[in-house]
């Protein structure tokens, strides 16, 4: 029998400074970041779009805002007296969650991505993800009704094709699935495949030069200390992680599991995970919306490539 909602565990309370602005009654928000660059929201997934003289350019398609994205941009075009036209869509990376409503721009949209982007939609072959015709490797500027947009990829980090989006006349950079402004990163770490590549992309992004931060998910837009917020969040991860990596003594698992290898290789590294996380937990509830909820998920994944990828507290049999 499932629980009643009275039997659910609590959770600390959403910081206000979490929260984004309140939607529509079609259940979105559409807004001004800089000029004519717009984005949208959902309270869950975010994209955006720059309206030119020659037709509307959209960043990403989540398929949770879906019809409500043409909506907004319908909504600016009436108020602005431009274009509502999509001419270009830009892929962030191959992920369904952030492009899967693509399909609803039709095939005249010129599709726009990294070559590993566009490698990895054809291997999926999902009708509502059409591959981006025009690819590019390490970095590419585009030049569209008057607007410069910059895309650089700096190496796999939440996925192998995640790419940097930056639009310095509006001072705006968008990063998609690696800092959740006010929240913490949902489980292992946004869900990423490289944690070396994600725990480094802050990094890369406070390299450039920009205000505003698009990245992704939830109800409002990041800045700059958001970014390095979620950059000193995941280096105290890592630090105890190290710390438990040292101090927890895997003996009694072993002794306790006998022949079953995994129970006692689960009781262990569960161990580790929940003593690294629980300073962190400490630390950033109430700092960070729901740091409760998945630190602990989250350090489970830093602490296996703090052992996997850089080795730490590998031994050699004598």
């Amino acid at each position: 029998m499932s629980e009643g909602a009275d039997e659910l565990p609590d959770y600390a309370p959403v910081p206000k400074s979490a929260l984004g602005p309140a939607l529509n009654e079609q259940g979105y928000y559409v807004g001004r970041v800089e000029r004519n660059l717009y984005w949208i929201t959902d309270g869950t997934y975010q994209s955006a779009f720059l309206t030119t003289s020659d037709g509307v350019v959209l960043l990403d398609a989540p398929p949770t805002i879906g019809h409500n994205i043409q909506r907004a941009v319908d909504e600016i075009a009436a108020a602005n007296g431009v274009s509502n036209k999509v001419t270009h869509l830009i892929y962030s990376h191959h992920h369904a969650d952030h492009a899967g409503a693509s399909f609803l721009f039709g095939r005249n949209v010129v599709r726009i991505g990294h070559e590993e982007t566009r490698r990895l939609l054809l291997r999926d072959d999902d009708p509502a993800r059409p591959p981006n015709e025009e690819t590019f490797q390490d970095d590419r500027t585009l030049q569209i009704g008057g607007e410069r947009i910059e895309l650089a990829w700096h190496g796999p980090n939440h996925s192998p094709d995640n790419i940097l989006i930056q639009l310095p006349d509006h001072d705006t950079l968008i990063l998609i699935d690696i800092v959740n402004p006010g929240w913490a990163p949902v489980y292992t770490s946004n869900l990423s495949e490289d944690i070396p590549g994600y725990v480094e992309a802050p990094a890369n992004a406070l390299a450039y030069s920009w205000k505003h931060f698009i990245g992704g998910h939830l109800g409002r837009l990041g800045t700059r200390e958001d970014v390095m917020l979620h950059q000193q969040y995941m280096a105290d991860i890592g630090e105890n992680s190290r710390k438990a990596i040292d101090t927890v003594d895997p003996t009694r698992y072993f002794m306790k599991y006998g022949e079953n290898t995994w129970a006692a290789v689960k009781g262990y590294l569960d161990e580790v995970t929940a003593v690294a996380a629980a300073p962190v937990i400490e630390k950033y509830t109430g700092v960070l919306a729901a740091a409760d909820v998945f630190t602990e998920s989250t350090t489970f994944w830093v602490m296996e490539s703090v052992r996997l990828d850089l080795g730490y507290g590998s031994q050699v049999h004598p």
